[in-house]
Formats: structure tokens, C-alpha cells, sequence
């Protein structure tokens, strides 16, 4: 590994000197798309073209399921000893982590987070869950049921399911790429991975990575393009044995119909959120402040469960709001991806740039106060960077409080009493994540029991360990990404019953 830059002229260089691989990684080999046609990526953070990427479509997908499917019939992995595949992830975790600075390098790029982020957070948490699931290789046993006599054998045995289409999103893309092909190896399975047409570059080199720790070849595969074309014809595709998808709600209900359309494959759904933060009177404002701007601000609050609406008493909201207006000031500074001092950059895309400030405007419209930031900011660069904002004096019936922003925005609603509270926090689609702000523990009890979400955290938010399952409730989806949960979901149980007589 070279050294790494330590300065923001540093990283521009490497930068430049960067020649991405953007082609398709199938059956072990880099190739261009069948059509030979490309489209360009625009980095967020100056608007510039990084790479040329090979855009996937039905023929590219079926030229990686048909490899995907030839590896697994020839059972070349799903075979393999427990020994083989936790020595294979085993490497596949430490090649990840030798290869850090270029992985950061390419994540941040492509996506706009701060590059300190990417080293310490996206490239670690995809080694780590590489080689968690490593881990569990020799830890997975069958089952012997109770049988219905002393001469029969009742056997329970997981199977892998075969060919898995893993659609990932492009805000965290190594971390929920790691979540779906971990536990989907370790199982046997052979693995088609689709990422997001704006996060396609780290992908396409974990598949190479992938080869180099010693999985067959054909058994990863990675196919960029976009949504509409790759995406769906990996959902659609009658080869294919499951869907595990993340990303919005929108689309998550079209893989549910691809599904039905196809083969009745199995579908995972991870998709949008709308969490609430319920602060109470009584609670640590300072503590909730710095946890509040941490979880709607890190990573330009394109977070699926980032904590987007804050429910406030009515007696502390704008002490609360001036607070978490301060720690963003002192804690979370907006800047410029490769300054080391900055913890919030550009956004996606220019088109999600529009969008978000569009929800500002709506906004605004709507009744809501404008509490902090608002506007565009960084536009001298050239990318796609925005303000921090607060929209306060909210009502949970407009739309900022109801549709998914998924950008660096807050919206502040005050509440009357417990009872209300809770009734906002559950009134919307999503139930992905919520956090309980109290001292009052048989409150903290009765709440986080209350709230229909897939984590609910108490005086603190956004802990997380590869331990716990996460997923979401309502139309945040179905299906639990991490924790030993998430390897059953890509097995089947198949029952064995033997008679010796």
C-alpha cells in the first residue's frame, strides 16, 4: 500500500492519477458490456467524469446468472468444506482491508462522502463483515427432528438457495454490499451483484478482490447499468432464486411485482425510512442534540433510517433546536470531501441536489420555519453540496414530514403529551428506525414498545453491531440484513425423514 496522503492536494493528486475500472466482472474476468455501450459517472464533488462505466443490460444479466448458475450446479462452492469457505471470506476481509486507501479512494469519488469517513467507516465495516460471516462457516449445523418412532430419522438440513440477485443503493455501497454477499457465500450460494449506477466502481473491484481470495470464478458476480435495465432484469430473470434488494420504497414494491411476473423468486426488502426522534421534557438535551445532527447529518443524511423527524416537547423544541444547530457548527462541518476537518460533503447526484432543496421550498410553503441553512453551498466547485438545515415549527400532515428527503434535513414537530407523541411517530409508511429520548425508564419502556419500527433506540442512536439484525416494518420493507439472522434468509430447510425398517 502506498503512503497514504495526508492533505487535501494529496488526495486530488491520487485522484487524478486514478484510472477506475468500469467494466462488468463476470465469470472472473473484467468484460465490456454486450452492447458496448457506456455512460458516464460525474463525481458529486467537483462534476467531473471519473469513469466510463459498462452499461449492463438483460444480456449482460444473463450472461452472469447463466455463470452464477453453472458455478452452483457444479457445486464448485456449495460444496466446498467449512474450512475452504472460511479460509476464502477470511481473505477476501484482509484483501478489503489492504487495499483501504484505494477502495476509500474510489467510494468517495463516486458518492461524495468525506474521505475520512471512507477510510475509517465504509472500507472497515465491509472487511468486518466479510469476516464475520467468515466466522460461521464451521457453526452452522442441520437438525434432527423428533421422529414418529424409534426406527425413523426425522433430518433437517439447510440448503443454499442457488443464484442470488444482490441490488444494493448508493449511499452506503460497500457496507450493504458486504451485508448481502457475506452471509449469501457463506451459505453456498452463488451471487449476481447489481449496485447503484451512481456507486458502481468500489463494487466492480471487490469482485476482482473477491477471485484473487480464492472464490471460484463465476461464483460473484458484479453487473453495473442502470435500474431500469440491469436492475430489472435481474429481478425479472426466471433463473434467479432470490431478491435481495435495498433502496426505496418505490422500487422495493417493484421488485415485489418482478417477482410475481417471473418465477415467484424470494424477495429481502430493505427500503426507505422516516425515523423519529421523540424527545421528552425530561430528557438530556445535550446528549440528544449531538445525537440528533450526528444521525441526520453524517453522510449528507442519505441515510435510510437517519433520524429525519424530531418530536419535541413543546416546552424544550427550541432550546433542543438551537442546540442541534450548535453542534453541527462545532462538531459537523460542511467542506470539501478531501479536507480532513470535514464531516459533511456533497451530495449524490445534481439531480438529488435539486430534489432536496426542492423539499426545503415545499417546505417553507407548507408553514415550516427555516432554523438553519437552506441553500446550496460549495457552488464555486462545482459539485453538489448543501447546507445542514432544520425545518422548525413542523406538522406531522406535510409532505417534509412524510416523504423520504434523504438528504441533510431535519424537521422539528412539537407534541402535548405522551399519547400524541407516540401517534406521530407511528403516523407515516415507514418503520425503519426511531430513538426515545427520556430519564423516565417506565416511559422509555412504554414507548419504544409502542413504536412500530425495526430498531428503536433509548437515549442514544445509530448503534449498531453486525450482532443485531436490521430491517424495518410497514413499507420499510421486510427481511433482516447482519446477525446470524440474515444467513437463513438465503437457505431453505429441507426435511429428510428416514424409515429403517
Amino acid at each position: 500500500m502506498l503512503d497514504r496522503p495526508n492533505s487535501k492536494a494529496a488526495w486530488l493528486a491520487r485522484a487524478a492519477a486514478l484510472k477506475p475500472e468500469g467494466r462488468a466482472f463476470i465469470d472472473g474476468r473484467y468484460v465490456a458490456a454486450a452492447s458496448g455501450e457506456t455512460f458516464a459517472r460525474v463525481s458529486p464533488i467537483d462534476g467531473r467524469v471519473i469513469a466510463e462505466i459498462a452499461s449492463g443490460d438483460a444480456a449482460d444479466i444473463d450472461r452472469a446468472v447463466a455463470a452464477a448458475r453453472r458455478t452452483f450446479e457444479a457445486g464448485i462452492w456449495r460444496d466446498a468444506d467449512a474450512a475452504t469457505k472460511k479460509k476464502v471470506l477470511l481473505r477476501f476481509s484482509e484483501l478489503v482491508r489492504e487495499h483501504t486507501d484505494e477502495i476509500a479512494l474510489l467510494e468517495t469519488l463516486d458518492v461524495g462522502k468525506p474521505i475520512a469517513n471512507s477510510l475509517a467507516v465504509d472500507v472497515p465495516f465491509c472487511a468486518n463483515c466479510l469476516q464475520y460471516y467468515a466466522e460461521f462457516a464451521d457453526k452452522i449445523f442441520d437438525e434432527i427432528a423428533p421422529a414418529a418412532g424409534p426406527d425413523e430419522l426425522a433430518l433437517v438440513r439447510k440448503e443454499p438457495l442457488g443464484v442470488i440477485g444482490a441490488i444494493v443503493p448508493w449511499n452506503y455501497p460497500l457496507i450493504i454490499a458486504a451485508w448481502k454477499i457475506g452471509p449469501a457465500l457463506l451459505a453456498g450460494n452463488s451471487v449476481v451483484l447489481k449496485p447503484a449506477e451512481q456507486s458502481s466502481l468500489a463494487s466492480l473491484l471487490l469482485g476482482r478482490l473477491a477471485v484473487e481470495a480464492g472464490l471460484p470464478e463465476g461464483v460473484l458476480n458484479v453487473v453495473p447499468g442502470l435500474g431500469e435495465k440491469a436492475g430489472k432484469a435481474l429481478a425479472l430473470h426466471g433463473d434467479v432464486d432470490m431478491v435481495s434488494f435495498t433502496g426505496s420504497t418505490e422500487v422495493g414494491k417493484l421488485m415485489l411485482t418482478y417477482a410475481g411476473q417471473s418465477n415467484m423468486k424470494r424477495v429481502s426488502l430493505e427500503c426507505g425510512g422516516k425515523s423519529p426522534h421523540v424527545v421528552a421534557a425530561d430528557a438530556d438535551l445535550s446528549k440528544a442534540a449531538e445525537a440528533i445532527a450526528w444521525g441526520i447529518y453524517y453522510n449528507q443524511g442519505e441515510t435510510c433510517h437517519a433520524g429525519s423527524r424530531v418530536i419535541a416537547h413543546e416546552s424544550i423544541r427550541a432550546e433542543l433546536v438551537a442546540a442541534i444547530a450548535e453542534v453541527q457548527r462545532t462538531q459537523i462541518p460542511l467542506g470539501h470531501p478531501f479536507e480532513a476537518s470535514s464531516q459533511l460533503s456533497a451530495v449524490i447526484e445534481k439531480g438529488h441536489m435539486e430534489r432536496v432543496l426542492g423539499y426545503i421550498d415545499l417546505g417553507v410553503k407548507e408553514g415550516a420555519k427555516i432554523a438553519l441553512g437552506g441553500k446550496r453551498a460549495l457552488a464555486e466547485t462545482g459539485g453538489f453540496y448543501i447546507e445542514p438545515t432544520i425545518l422548525d415549527e413542523a406538522r406531522n400532515d406535510m409532505r417534509i414530514a412524510q416523504e423520504e428527503i434523504f438528504g441533510p434535513v431535519v424537521v422539528v414537530i412539537p407534541y402535548k403529551d405522551e399519547a400524541e407523541a407516540i401517534r406521530l411517530a407511528n403516523d407515516t409508511i415507514y418503520g425503519l428506525g426511531a430513538a426515545v429520548w427520556t430519564n423516565d425508564m417506565r416511559a422509555a419502556h412504554r414507548m419504544s414498545r409502542a413504536i412500530k419500527a425495526g430498531t428503536v433506540w433509548v437515549n442514544t442512536f445509530d448503534r449498531s453491531s453486525l450482532t443485531t439484525p436490521f430491517g424495518g416494518f410497514k413499507q420499510s420493507g421486510f427481511g433482516r440484513d447482519r446477525s446470524p439472522h440474515a444467513i437463513d434468509k438465503y437457505m431453505d430447510y429441507k426435511t429428510v425423514w428416514i424409515d429403517y425398517r
